[in-house]
């Protein structure tokens, strides 16, 4: 390899260094030789380079000068080379032995570089002269050249001018080429000149002792993280020796060089120096002070010896400023010389990486300028770099700079010397986790996952073009429908179950055959009547045990009425849920002949369907809890129904100890609690040992169907059977049990695809019944379908108690259930897919036998029901969090939670992190009692957040705002994204963002559907569930009647919603988490990570807040934030004083 190509080489190996690539590219860097050797200007170089890739300028500069000094070596080769060396010159490299020179390698002269005394040459005598013309020329050109290329110091020019160089040093011959002189290896300087540079730079050293104590030891200036130069020479001064190592050590050079070194210490004499100091380096001298550069005049610039010398001067000038402050690290924009084109080359740097980036939409464009700015805040905080700009935002800049500490502070009830419950350990609600039906409950259904993909593919393909970009483009225009709603209107109108209720038409053949009465007098409590009444007479509690479908439920009340105890006061029966408690009222007013509402109503969270002449009143079990707050004894009360007691719902368990509490106090209140299940002996020891009556036999028998084999999709397995039942047994409807509302919908899509494939099969009606269907749907389960078709009702576990459908022959029982279990890691409950319970699986059975003998599948084995499924249900006391019922016993006057009587009492855990929740909150003091917000808060039947939320509304103003917040975190997520449309309901939704806050997000959503009149096509045009919104509007008016109950004000704040998340801050402070990473916070207060959802407002927004608020964690494939507010961190430490402060300003200042 020749000597060109070794040099192309080791710059093709620099270029791959700086780019990272794996290998060399001699073809580069032969193109970066060319283009350095064709331009004289630095600035063109640099931007031809650049096609090549981004380099920095210091890179740049250094290929540019290895270039032209290899061009120059190639060039101009040594003189005394020439004379010295005889040899071949044909050959290229000779190796000399027996002389008293070092040995070493020595680069033969070309044949076609020639020195200034060797050109030209003559083969005849000119008759003109020329040659003694052309040897006096250069005579002159050399001794011009002595007196220009002096050695010049720049802080000797103002004293003594140019140095003089002494003439009596005599040269030595050398053997190869003369090195070029560079600025790490310049030429020699005279004995006065040297000294007096010695002593500049003592006097140097002195004076920047003090700056260097001052500063901080650990980084160098390379690795210091400063961004400026000029902070370069505060660490290390620019003339100090030893503040850098030059290139050229001895250790890099040849044998030759590196042993005849020179030492002026030792004579003081200047005639001692053997050689000058380009021809080799002495290890103990280290110096930044150089001889200037040969620089060659361009041949193409016009001007005259002035000008040759001025530019000559100004180029040594610029050299020696540039290798001065690079090697000493202080350039600034003052002394550096290429200071006028950073503008211009940063600009076309740009320019061309705008070139090159592919072309990015705002919101990535922002993500990546939040990317910089997070990791250049984090270099600041971390002491790596240092700022070099002053933001002149500086409200930011002290918001930034805020630190909190985070405390863990424990009220004195929670000291753990007070016991509050008898339960210490936690309930499992699995009675075996391990098990076939735990592990499919966990997996779910493969068949439910595969329709949820396919419906999201069709509802995005299905749709109107007009108000899409396509249809803008066409030119179709969109039909706006006007909904004449009033704003002032009642928003529960719509929703009332009563008003869709018509008269139940007979179905089976025994309610077709027989009258109302002869229907009563059949049921099997008919023939235990008096004897019924007889013990309710005499004892203030009854127990009434009997197996579903015995009458018990629609039977009791009208016994009582019959009996003359709504003489003295109402009649109550308490339901657990809100469809039993409607379907059965409107039942018993079908059988006493009276309008539904009138001697016979129903009262649920939304509705309450009764008069001042209702005598018997049927309600959820939560609506008498509370009205126990207002009346505690229930004076308007003879008796009280507690039917289903067996299902041990929450607010039952409740009820059932503050009953026992108020049959003390008043002993002519009737009890009675009825059970579907023969575990009466627990229900009887808790009331002291109350009597047991039993209703003996079901109506009609039933008969139950294992499958043989657990099954691995409970969906599909229902949706076989039911066809396999349509089309080969009797007539009869029936009753699919399923977990949930998806559940619900997937097996009715899927069983009305899978009819559509058979030839002419029978009429077949789906009917899905579940708690958030709305009414009108709810109540077709009820009526007659469409000729005498075959109806198939698809229901959660709601059907289990109370909900009595005529003509119900077969049940198919999936053995699963959704259960609300408490989950600490996130402090709130979870709905989870879990086996049901022995007791369970008996009622659903027994739904079967209600007009008629009847058949129930069960969908798995009967090793399952014996083995993996508990005998009774789990108390939903013991597996769900407490907050809502430990503030309700605490307004109703319960100081000691452990002496209130549980059936079950719940476990440690729960009580603890309820009370602790509400301490937080506020509704709490430190001593556990209840304060005066705890007692508001208790009036709102939301979760204890949002109730304080409308608290502080109050406070700040803005109950308006709060108001519709709370409302629609109420509700299921209002908006929806199909896989097709992704990018089309993204826009959509970026249109309603608040940048600062989801909560406010919710806000602009229902005020804009306020402003289009609360239209169902303007929520689909905005990718808008209407259904969730009308139910957010419900629940708004619910809570505004509570309001104005209570007399709280209605204001509202304008457009100030700073007022609106410092009111958020204050409800969910507890729930603040800090910035961590791009997107990634941590709880301030346990650590754990937790990430912004793409589909929040603040993910990839114009900023990225250090501390946030969120309404809850979804858990998913990460641990997402659900509804997010920034919040400022002076909120936190205002509103969470327990946990939260506040650092001291001077304590890290102009840290971040």
């Amino acid at each position: 390899m020749t000597e060109d190509n070794t040099f192309i080489h080791d710059i093709a190996v620099d270029i791959s260094r700086a780019l990272n690539l794996t290998n060399p590219n001699d073809l580069i860097a032969k193109k970066v030789v060319q283009f350095a050797e064709n331009n004289k200007d630095f600035e063109k170089f640099s931007q031809v380079c650049s096609t090549f890739g981004r380099f920095s300028k210091t890179f740049l500069n250094d290929i540019y000068i290895k270039i032209q000094n290899h061009k120059r070596d190639q060039q101009k080769p040594s003189s005394a080379n020439s004379k010295l060396v005889q040899q071949d010159q044909n050959r290229g490299e000779v190796l000399f032995l027996g002389n008293d020179l070092p040995g070493g390698l020595i680069t033969a002269k070309n044949k076609s570089s020639k020195t200034d005394e060797e050109r030209p040459i003559f083969k005849a005598p000119s008759k003109l002269g020329l040659e003694e013309l052309a040897r006096k020329k250069r005579q002159a050109k050399s001794r011009e050249d002595k007196t220009e290329k002096k050695v010049k110091l720049d802080w000797e020019e103002e004293e003594k001018g140019v140095n003089e160089v002494d003439e009596g040093i005599t040269k030595y011959k050398q053997y190869r080429p003369q090195r070029m002189e560079t600025p790490s290896h310049g030429g020699g300087v005279s004995d006065s000149a040297l000294k007096r540079l010695e002593e500049r730079k003592k006097k140097d050293r002195r004076s920047i002792t003090s700056d260097r104590d001052s500063m901080p030891p650990p980084d160098t200036p390379r690795r210091g993280g400063l961004f400026k130069r000029s902070q370069w020479t505060e660490m290390t001064p620019s003339r100090n020796p030893g503040s850098f190592t030059p290139r050229n050590t001895p250790g890099n050079m040849t044998p030759m060089r590196r042993d005849s070194g020179y030492s002026r210490k030792s004579t003081g004499n200047a005639t001692a120096v053997a050689r000058r100091s380009w021809e080799s380096m002495t290890p103990s001298v280290r110096s930044t002070a150089y001889d200037e550069l040969a620089l060659e005049y361009p041949e193409e610039f016009e001007g005259d010896e002035n000008d040759r010398r001025r530019w000559e001067e100004e180029q040594a000038q610029l050299d020696r400023e540039w290798y001065q402050m690079e090697d000493g690290g202080a350039v600034d924009e003052t002394h550096n010389p290429f200071s006028q084109y950073e503008d211009y080359t940063s600009n076309k740097e740009g320019e061309l990486a705008q070139k090159q980036m592919k072309k990015l939409s705002a919101r990535q464009a922002q993500y990546n300028r939040d990317t910089d700015m997070w990791e250049a805040s984090r270099m600041l905080s971390s002491g790596v770099a240092q700022r070099i700009e002053v933001d002149t935002d500086f409200d930011e800049e002290n918001e930034n700079r805020v630190h909190l500490l985070v405390h863990d502070i424990k009220p004195a009830f929670l000291s753990g010397k007070t016991v509050f419950t008898k339960q210490l350990e936690a309930v499992q609600h699995v009675r075996d986790p391990t098990s076939d039906m735990a592990i499919i409950s966990r997996k779910g259904s493969r068949l439910v996952r595969e329709k949820r993909a396919e419906a999201e593919r069709a509802k995005a393909t299905k749709f109107d073009v007009a108000g899409t970009t396509l249809g803008n483009v066409m030119g179709v225009k969109s039909k706006e429908k006007e909904e004449q709603v009033q704003e002032d209107g009642d928003a529960k109108a719509d929703s009332k179950f009563a008003s869709h209720l018509k008269s139940s038409e007979a179905v089976s053949d025994f309610a077709r055959t027989r009258t109302m009465r002869e229907q009563r007098e059949y049921l099997p409590v008919f023939a235990v009547r008096e004897d019924l009444l007889r013990v309710v007479r005499d004892n203030q509690v009854v127990v009434i045990v009997g197996e579903t479908g015995s009458g018990k439920t629609t039977q009791l009340a009208q016994y009582l009425h019959e009996d003359g105890y709504t003489k003295y006061g109402k009649i109550s029966c308490t339901q657990p849920r809100r469809v039993a408690a409607m379907s059965v009222a409107k039942r018993v007013a079908e059988e006493m002949g009276c309008e539904l509402g009138d001697t016979v109503g129903y009262t649920i969270r939304f509705e309450d369907q009764t008069s001042e002449k209702t005598l018997i009143r049927y309600m959820t079990d939560g609506i008498l809890l509370r009205e126990s707050m207002t009346s505690s004894d229930l004076d308007q009360y003879s008796a009280i129904i507690m039917d289903e007691a067996h299902e041990r719902a929450l607010n039952t368990d409740v009820l059932m100890g503050l009953l026992k509490k108020i049959l003390t106090r008043r002993r002519d209140l009737k009890l009675i609690v009825t059970s579907a299940t023969m575990n009466a002996e627990r229900f009887s020891s808790f009331f002291g040992n109350a009597p047991c009556f039993y209703i003996p036999g079901r109506t009609f028998p039933v008969d139950v169907m294992f499958s043989k084999t657990s099954c691995e999709d409970y969906v599909d397995s229902a949706v076989k059977q039911t066809l396999a039942i349509h089309l080969s047994k009797p007539v009869g409807d029936i009753l699919i049990f399923m977990t949930g509302q998806e559940d619900i919908e997937t097996t009715c899509t899927v069983l009305a695809e899978r009819l559509e494939q058979l030839d002419n099969p029978p009429p077949l009606s789906i009917l899905p019944i579940y708690s958030q269907l709305p009414a009108d749907l709810q109540a077709k389960i009820f009526q007659r379908s469409e000729n005498n078709a075959r109806k198939v009702i698809v229901a959660t576990n709601i059907a289990e108690t109370s909900l009595t459908v005529d003509g119900i022959i077969y049940v198919v029982d999936t053995g699963y259930c959704k259960l609300k279990v408490y989950n600490p890691r996130i402090g709130m409950d979870a709905l989870q897919v879990t086996p049901i319970s022995q007791a369970n699986a008996n009622q659903r059975s027994g739904r079967a036998g209600r007009t008629g003998p009847g058949v129930a599948y069960r969908l798995y084995t009967e090793e399952a029901f014996r083995n993996e499924m508990f005998v009774n249900n789990i108390p939903e006391i013991q597996r769900t969090n407490l907050a809502s019922v430990v503030l309700q016993l605490k307004s109703l006057g319960v100081k000691n939670l452990l002496e209130f009587d549980f059936m079950d009492p719940p476990p440690q855990d729960n009580i603890l992190n309820s009370m602790y929740q509400l301490w937080v909150l506020g509704a709490f003091d430190d001593m556990g009692d209840l304060t005066v917000g705890g007692g508001k808060m208790n009036e709102f039947p939301v979760d204890p957040s949002l109730a304080k939320m409308l608290i502080a509304a109050e406070e700040h103003g803005c109950t308006a705002e709060v108001l519709t917040i709370v409302s629609m975190l109420s509700v299921p997520s209002v908006f929806y994204r199909p896989k097709e449309r992704m990018e089309e309901s993204d826009a959509a939704r970026e249109k309603f963002f608040v940048p600062e806050s989801d909560h406010l997000t919710l806000l602009h959503v229902y005020t804009q559907w306020k402003i289009n009149h609360y239209r169902d096509d303007w929520c689909t045009k905005h990718f808008i569930h209407a259904k969730a919104m009308r139910k957010a509007r419900e629940v708004r008016s619910q809570l505004m009647d509570i309001m104005k109950t209570i007399k709280m004000p209605y204001l509202s704040c304008g457009t100030d919603w700073d007022i609106v998340r410092k009111c958020i801050c204050s409800a969910y402070f507890h729930q603040a988490a800090r910035i961590k990473g791009i997107g990634e916070y941590v709880n301030c207060r346990s650590g754990m990570k937790c990430h912004l959802h793409p589909t929040s407002a603040l993910f990839g927004a114009g900023f990225t807040p250090d501390y946030v608020v969120y309404h809850e964690l979804v858990l998913t494939s990460k641990e997402y934030m659900q509804c997010v507010t920034a919040v400022d961190p002076y909120w936190l430490a205002e509103l969470g004083p327990m946990f939260f402060s506040v650092r001291d300003k001077d304590r890290g200042i102009g840290r971040r």
